[in-house]
């Protein structure tokens, strides 16, 4: 069964659940704190496995202690990590995180700059192995190969598009087939502070090619372009008693892409990815309450 090929951040967090975040200088005792291997496109590539998919990752870690940590518990989750690069004499990023009682959160990421090195060659996109590869902004470099390579096989190319530099968004951009940005990155490219406004401006931009374009903005649900129709639509987010935001736009990108390789309609997709992100906000521990796909139905048949 072909499956899906995520591409880009592989860290460890270590994540502290604070009464609220540090106004400045200080001693700070949380009431929580885990240690869990995530990143962008790795959080969405274990979101996918626990749904059930198929799913590779293409990251790199360095040749250390952390590095067989979190590439034993990612393939613990069931992901495939035969294609993450060992990268001699780099350190494997990790990142300290802070999240509040009402599950807002600081983030202080360290990636070694040896990480981001080109690649020497795209796993195997185009023999047919993945039938959707995404990439989050992390790895520019091994997204452009891994998105170029996608649109080159008639693969689905899609593109977490969050906060990174202009330069680094306008280089991805053109290059996948569905993109799905976060509000910071969408208004960072497209000047617009309104959702609708930006997923307009967006599409007049990249969806020339028939390219899906989606903004994701948080309690305000995800919007998205309708090519056929030339209209801006709204899925709400759903209403749940948030703990941790922490990872909430992974599982949703990981849904996001489970659910295209099915074959569902867009409408359907993103009512999906929505469900799975807003139960993943229910839980502390960021990635690690990315919910399977059991409950998700469970949560849409109440929410219907």
């Amino acid at each position: 069964m072909a499956g899906i090929l995520c591409v880009g951040a592989l860290t460890l967090d270590t994540i502290f659940q604070l009464g609220q975040l540090p106004p400045g200088p200080g001693k700070f005792i949380p009431t929580r704190a885990v240690e869990v291997a995530a990143g962008m496109a790795s959080s969405a590539a274990a979101s996918i496995a626990r749904l059930g998919g198929n799913v590779a990752l293409w990251a790199s870690a360095g040749q250390d202690a952390v590095g067989d940590r979190i590439v034993a518990e990612l393939t613990g989750e069931g992901v495939d990590c035969t294609h993450v690069r060992r990268i001699e004499g780099a350190r494997s990023a990790f990142s300290s995180i802070f999240v509040d009682m009402v599950g807002e959160r600081m983030i202080v990421p360290f990636y070694d700059p040896a990480l981001l090195a080109a690649p020497d060659i795209v796993p195997p996109v185009a023999d047919g192995e993945f039938d959707v590869v995404m990439t989050d902004v992390r790895w520019p470099l091994g997204a452009a190969m891994a998105l170029r390579a996608a649109r080159s096989a008639g693969t689905h190319a899609v593109l977490d598009a969050d906060t990174a530099p202009l330069e680094t968004l306008e280089m991805l951009l053109p290059l996948a087939t569905h993109i799905v940005a976060s509000e910071p990155a969408a208004e960072r490219v497209t000047g617009e502070s309104d959702l609708e406004r930006a997923v307009v401006a967006l599409a007049a931009r990249y969806g020339r090619s028939g390219a899906f374009i989606a903004v994701t903005g948080g309690h305000r649900g995800s919007f998205w372009y309708d090519n056929a129709t030339g209209t801006v639509c709204n899925m709400p987010a759903f209403d749940v008693q948030v703990v941790d935001t922490l990872a909430a736009g992974d599982v949703f990108h990981g849904a996001f892409a489970w659910g295209l390789a099915q074959g569902w309609q867009v409408e359907e997709i993103m009512r999906f990815a929505s469900a799975a992100a807003a139960i993943k906000c229910t839980h502390f521990g960021g990635r690690q309450g990315a919910p399977t796909y059991p409950e998700v139905r469970a949560f849409l048949s109440v929410a219907a």
